[in-house]
């Protein structure tokens, strides 16, 4: 067993996670959710709204 440097181990493989095109990727896929629930919030208080408005009084 020598200490020659060719023989090292090779250095770990990149599998993407910290890649600026998969961080990109991941903030607009959050943006794309936090959109989807907000309207889908917005689309319940104006349903509660049109059902109170409309409710028998």
């Amino acid at each position: 067993m020598t200490d020659d440097p060719a023989e090292k181990a090779a250095p770990p493989r990149d599998l993407g996670a910290g890649s600026e095109k998969y961080k990109e990727k991941a903030v607009a896929f959050r943006v794309l959710i936090y959109v989807v629930v907000s309207h889908v919030l917005a689309g319940f208080i104006w349903l509660l709204f049109y059902l109170g408005e409309h409710a028998p009084k």
